[in-house]
């Protein structure tokens, strides 16, 4: 996004949630893979956990066949370890993304979430983190729903911001994975990467409408509007 752009010309704005908007200490991502590792009798080095917790290396069930792991035995070990409270606990907020989300509530923008989290860890994290009245639409992907880059999970969210899949107006869906921008193009919407982990890290680059380094290139735009007697933005 150039520097002269303003978030708030979209109609409405779509999250990803992990990597996104927050994150989890590394300490609790380690131990989940150390667990992990110990019900599937294989040891999950730490550039293993970084990669799948973070999808690193794109789609999650590729990498695991890669390595010679079946994804229907890793998943349910995956979340049956996962304890909701203590990864409540350890999750953050990134105060890039805070601020945006400030500049976007300010401005009465709809704001949704389409997050591979699932329901029983994403309600604990929000509810943590005390951000639930951010969101006028929240969608954890399931099977039965579609994963990202699938725009199944995205026409839900626009679907239930009280718009017309069809001809929503002009949305955008912000993330740090390939997924994100995928579904975003997938459902007509403008894609956004933030690159929390620079491409060495990831290995490659992530293509998208716009990419930045951290939202804070978007939120400051946003921020240096005329602000209204009441708090909001001058339109």
């Amino acid at each position: 996004m150039t520097a002269d752009a303003d978030p708030l010309d979209y109609d409405f704005w779509l999250f990803d949630l992990d990597g996104t908007l927050v994150d989890a200490e590394w300490s609790y991502t380690r131990e989940v893979f150390d667990r992990v590792g110990d019900r599937l009798g294989r040891e999950f080095t730490d550039r293993e956990a970084e990669v799948l917790w973070h999808g690193l290396g794109g789609a999650r069930d590729p990498q695991l066949r890669a390595w010679g792991i079946d994804p229907d035995t890793f998943w349910p070990v995956f979340h049956d370890v996962e304890d909701p409270a203590a990864r409540a606990e350890a999750t953050y907020l990134h105060d890039d993304a805070a601020a945006l989300v400030a500049d976007l509530l300010a401005a009465d923008v709809p704001i949704g979430v389409v997050t591979h989290c699932q329901e029983f860890l994403a309600e604990p994290v929000v509810e943590h983190l005390d951000v639930g009245d951010w969101f006028d639409s929240f969608v954890s992907c399931t099977t039965d729903l579609g994963w990202k880059p699938d725009p199944a999970p995205v026409y839900h969210a626009i679907e239930r911001l009280g718009r017309d899949p069809d001809s929503p107006g002009r949305g955008v869906l912000a993330g740090d994975g390939a997924s994100d921008v995928g579904a975003a193009w997938n459902a007509g919407l403008d894609g956004i990467h933030v690159e929390r982990h620079p491409p060495e890290r990831r290995g490659r680059c992530v293509l998208a409408d716009h990419r930045v380094g951290s939202f804070d290139e978007l939120s400051v735009t946003a921020r240096g509007r005329d602000v209204a007697a009441d708090g909001g933005y001058e339109r």
